[in-house]
């Protein structure tokens, strides 16, 4: 039996055009294994403040755009910064999007992290797709240093994770993960 391809749909943390968030995901999207596309969210830093009387009915034409590529997806990375020990606000908002839809709950969920400190976001975030309801994916997180560094030793970091294969044994371990829950009874 042939397996159906997988849409894996990113969150960036960052806004920034030189994100090492961003870079580590551009990582993971230009190596995915065959019959697995990644495309990253370009939504978030155009996303209007959340606000709980804009939904339903008058849920505004981006944030339906944004459940609309949440819903296609068979799973999510999220890659991000930490900014003065929490959550980047633009990730968080587009977060608070999603809760009350029903696009997320039991969606499988990577974290990717470019960073090699940045624990505090990192706790808060997990908490924060917990409490969402995402089904987060343990063994496939990858974190990869590139905080910090000029282009050249970024580029270092990026083919080191590539060459012993951490790039590829999460992205593995996330898939596989998928493709379990998504051959798994209903509850």
């Amino acid at each position: 039996m042939e397996r159906k391809p997988l849409f894996l749909y990113a969150l960036c943390g960052s806004q920034r055009a030189a994100s090492t968030n961003r870079l580590l995901l551009e990582t993971l999207r230009d190596h995915a294994p065959e019959g697995v596309t990644i495309e990253i969210c370009d939504l978030i830093g155009d996303l209007p403040i959340f606000n709980p009387d804009h939904e339903g009915e008058n849920t505004p034409d981006i944030v339906a755009r944004l459940g609309a590529k949440m819903r296609a997806a068979d799973g999510v990375i999220v890659a991000c910064p930490e900014y003065a020990h929490g959550l980047p606000g633009g990730l968080k908002n587009a977060l608070d999007w999603l809760v009350s839809r029903d696009e997320v709950p039991l969606k499988p969920v990577m974290i990717a992290h470019a960073s090699h400190r940045g624990d505090f976001a990192l706790e808060q975030l997990t908490e924060v797709l917990k409490t969402m309801s995402f089904r987060l994916v343990d063994e496939a997180f990858l974190r990869v240093s590139l905080l910090g560094k000029i282009k050249a030793a970024r580029a270092d970091s990026i083919g080191e994770s590539l060459r012993n294969g951490a790039v590829h044994r999460a992205l593995s371990a996330f898939c596989e993960a998928i493709i379990a829950g998504s051959d798994a009874p209903p509850r």
